[in-house]
């Protein structure tokens, strides 16, 4: 878990601080609501769903209007522990 960390802590990406912080809840869950140890945690899978978007128009030259969507995204970790063996 901690090797997951440091790679998205130094990942020059856009999206990785979001999905840190995401991996970071998904650890502290599992921590509270299952006793789990952090040691013991891996990422089994990490996936990112289209969330819903808001529709929004610009206006442009002689009364028309030109459509803008901002998309949104759910992003989705799941831990599990270690398979001994």
């Amino acid at each position: 878990m901690a090797e997951a960390i440091a790679i998205l802590k130094f990942t020059p990406r856009g999206a990785s601080p979001v999905v840190e912080k995401v991996l970071m809840s998904a650890v502290a869950n599992a921590e509270n609501n299952f006793d789990l140890d952090r040691t013991d945690l891996v990422v089994s899978e990490v996936f990112v769903n289209e969330g819903p978007t808001l529709k929004r128009f610009r206006p442009r030259a002689k009364g028309s209007a030109s459509p803008i969507n901002k998309r949104t995204s759910h992003i989705t970790v799941v831990v599990s522990d270690k398979e001994e063996g």
